[in-house]
C-alpha cells in the first residue's frame, strides 16, 4: 500500500539544513532517509488531498441529537472554510483592513466567527500565511494522522488488520467523534429546550411566576466547563453534541485533555467526561508503535523502554536490523543495535582512547569516561589505580594527591 512517498520529496532539512541532502521517505518509518528528522523539521505538512479526507472524516461521524437530525443546518461541517473578514481601521474612519483565514467555523454570522477567531491566542489564529496558519497545519498532521484513518497510508497491513482497522475507525465515527459548534450560550439554552420540547421531553419542572420567564433566564450563569471560569454575556462559546448541551468552552480552552493542543477545526473525540484530539484518543484505545507511528492491530508486539513496537520494527534505527533477543542501546530515545552503537555513538575511554563497549563497565565524571578496569582508570601521572579511591579530575585527566596534579600542573 502506498505512503505519500512523492509528497515532499526533497525538501531541505530546516534542522540539518545542508547537512541533509533533501527528504527522502523512510519506507515505514515516516521520517527522512538521509537526516532521520521527521516531515515537520522538512516544512512537509498535510497535501490537498489529506486534508479534504480530514474533512471526509468528521462528515462521516454520525450526530444523535433530535435538533442535528430535524435541522441540516445546526450539523456541523468540517470542510476547509475560507473566511475573509473586514475589520474597520481605528485610524481611519471608513478604511477597512481584509483578513483572510485557512479555516473559520461553519456559521451563518460573521460577526461571531470573527469574535470566535479573535479569543483564540495571537499565534494560533490561522490567518493565512501566518505563524498560526502553520500551526493549524502541524496540528492537522499530528492530531489527525492519515494513516490512523486510512489503511492505504499503513504499511503492509495484512487483510485482517484492515478489516480491523476500518472497524476501529467506523466505531469511532459512530460513538465519540465530534465537531465543535460555536454558539452565544444562551443560544444554546434555548436550542437545548427545542431539542428536548420536538423530543417529547416536558418533564420540566413548574416554575411560579412564569410570566418572568425570560427574565430568569437572562441570569443563568454559564462557566467554561474547562476552565470553570465564567462565560461573558454575547461571547462565543463552543459546544459539543456528544458532551451534551450543559457544557461549555471558551474557544482557547477547547483542548485535547493529554497533549492541552486546541483541538484543531474544533475535530473533538468524548470519552469517559474528556475531549481528545484524534491521535490520544486512538492512543487510549490501541497500542501504538514508535517506530513507524501507526496503530497496533496485531495480537503480537514487542514492549521495550515502556513502548510499543510492531516486532519488525523494533529495529536499529541506524540499520534496521531487527533487534528482538539482541543487545541494543537507546540513542536519543531510538534503539541501536550494538555495532551501529560502537561504530557512530560510542563514547570513547579517556585511558587507553578505544570505543567502550556499551556492556562494559565505566566510570563517567561529567563528558569524560573510563573504562572501569585496572589498565585505564590510572591516576595520569603514577598510573596508580583509582578504582574504588578518591582522585582529582583536570581537564579529562586524573591524579591520585595533589603532588601528583602539581608535577604535571
Amino acid at each position: 500500500m502506498g505512503s505519500g512517498h512523492e509528497h515532499g520529496i526533497g525538501a531541505p532539512c530546516l534542522k540539518c539544513k545542508e547537512k541533509c541532502a533533501g527528504f527522502e521517505l523512510h519506507f515505514w518509518r515516516k521520517t527522512c532517509r538521509n537526516c532521520k528528522c521527521g516531515q515537520e523539521e522538512h516544512g512537509i505538512l498535510l497535501s490537498t488531498e489529506e486534508n479534504r479526507k480530514v474533512g471526509r472524516l468528521s462528515e462521516d461521524a454520525k450526530y444523535t441529537n433530535l435538533m442535528a437530525k430535524l435541522k441540516s443546518e445546526a450539523i456541523p461541517m468540517c470542510k476547509p472554510n475560507v473566511m475573509v473578514v473586514s475589520n474597520p481601521v481605528p485610524a481611519k474612519k471608513d478604511s477597512l483592513k481584509t483578513v483572510t483565514y485557512d479555516w473559520s467555523p461553519s456559521v451563518q454570522n460573521q460577526a461571531l466567527a470573527r469574535q470566535y477567531m479573535q479569543m483564540l491566542p495571537k499565534e494560533k489564529q490561522p490567518v493565512s500565511g501566518s505563524e498560526g496558519a502553520q500551526y493549524r497545519k502541524k496540528q492537522l498532521a499530528k492530531q489527525l494522522p492519515a494513516h490512523d484513518q486510512d489503511p492505504s497510508k499503513c504499511h503492509e497491513l495484512s487483510r485482517k488488520e484492515v478489516k480491523e482497522m476500518k472497524q476501529f475507525v467506523k466505531k469511532y465515527q459512530s460513538e465519540v467523534l465530534g465537531v465543535g459548534n460555536v454558539k452565544i450560550p444562551s443560544e444554546i439554552n434555548a436550542q437545548d429546550n427545542k431539542v428536548h420540547n420536538l423530543a417529547g421531553n416536558r418533564n420540566t419542572t413548574a416554575v411560579v411566576g412564569s410570566k418572568d420567564k425570560s427574565k430568569e433566564s437572562k441570569k443563568i450563569q454559564y462557566s467554561c466547563y474547562c476552565c470553570k471560569h465564567p462565560m461573558k454575556e454575547g461571547e462565543p462559546a463552543i459546544y459539543a453534541e456528544r458532551a451534551g448541551y450543559s457544557k461549555l468552552w471558551h474557544p482557547a480552552c477547547f483542548i485535547c485533555s493529554i497533549c492541552g493542543e486546541i483541538l484543531v477545526d474544533m475535530i473533538y473525540f468524548w470519552k469517559n467526561g474528556k475531549l481528545y484530539c484524534g491521535r490520544h484518543y486512538c492512543d487510549s484505545e490501541k497500542p501504538r508503535c514508535v517506530g513507524c507511528d501507526e496503530l497496533i492491530y496485531s495480537n503480537e508486539y514487542t514492549q521495550a523502554e515502556n513502548q510499543n513496537w510492531h516486532l519488525k520494527h523494533f529495529c536499529c534505527f541506524n540499520c534496521n536490523k531487527v533487534l528482538a533477543g539482541k543487545v541494543y542501546v537507546m540513542v536519543r530515545s531510538k534503539p541501536v543495535c550494538k555495532s551501529c552503537y560502537m561504530r557512530n555513538h560510542a563514547v570513547v575511554c579517556q585511558g587507553c582512547h578505544n570505543a567502550i563497549d556499551p556492556e562494559e563497565q565505566r566510570v563517567t565524571y561529567k563528558q569524560f569516561s573510563w573504562h572501569a578496569s585496572m589498565a585505564c582508570f590510572l591516576c595520569s601521572c603514577c598510573s596508580k589505580c583509582l578504582i574504588g579511591q578518591k582522585f582529582m579530575p583536570v581537564e579529562g585527566m586524573v591524579f591520585c594527591s595533589m603532588e601528583c596534579k602539581n608535577m604535571l600542573y
